[in-house]
């Protein structure tokens, strides 16, 4: 531990210290607001110094690869580019890095588009689809009935149906 100055040797320094230059002209009075905004102002500059950004950019060749793996594959999101890219190139990328460099798409509503739309989709997969429902009837006679319902979305017909006023798991299994 650094033994504490006297306070001998403080006034020594300082009078040493008023042998080098005139320090006295340098005092300047200044109302407590000019205070304040310098102070403001060291504070805003010292958090810009310590807030500037961490992680460098990426150089330009995984830039323009992420761009075009985007425009080939229009359905592949960030995660799926930057699970590519570390699995079959080794390039380490977070998805927030890949969504940074990746091509803005629009889609409708102004929004990126990231894969197809739902309409699309049912199309494309309905065959291999079933929809199912699960909904409480009530009868005139004030009575519950619970109703479970199974449809196939491409041919919509009616795959299962089955009604019953006590429910239980394996009713529904």
């Amino acid at each position: 531990m650094k033994p504490r100055r006297s306070s001998d040797q403080m006034r020594l320094g300082l009078v040493l210290l008023s042998h080098c230059f005139a320090w006295r002209e340098a005092l300047t009075i200044v109302q407590p607001a000019t205070l304040l905004r310098w102070h403001r102002e060291v504070f805003h500059l010292l958090w810009r110094w310590r807030s500037r950004p961490g992680r460098p950019r990426l150089s330009t060749d995984p830039q323009h690869l992420i761009a075009a793996m985007a425009r080939s594959n229009p359905t592949w999101g960030e995660k799926r580019i930057a699970s590519e890219l570390r699995l079959k190139l080794e390039i380490q990328v977070s998805p927030r890095t890949v969504c940074r460099y990746m091509a803005r798409r629009t889609g409708g509503g102004g929004r990126g588009a990231t894969g197809q739309r739902w309409a699309t989709f049912v199309r494309n997969h309905a065959h291999a689809l079933v929809a199912c429902e699960f909904c409480v009837a009530v009868t005139a006679s004030i009575r519950l009935l619970y109703v479970f319902v199974v449809m196939e979305i491409g041919r919509r017909r009616l795959v299962h149906g089955n009604v019953t006023s006590h429910p239980t798991a394996t009713w529904a299994l």
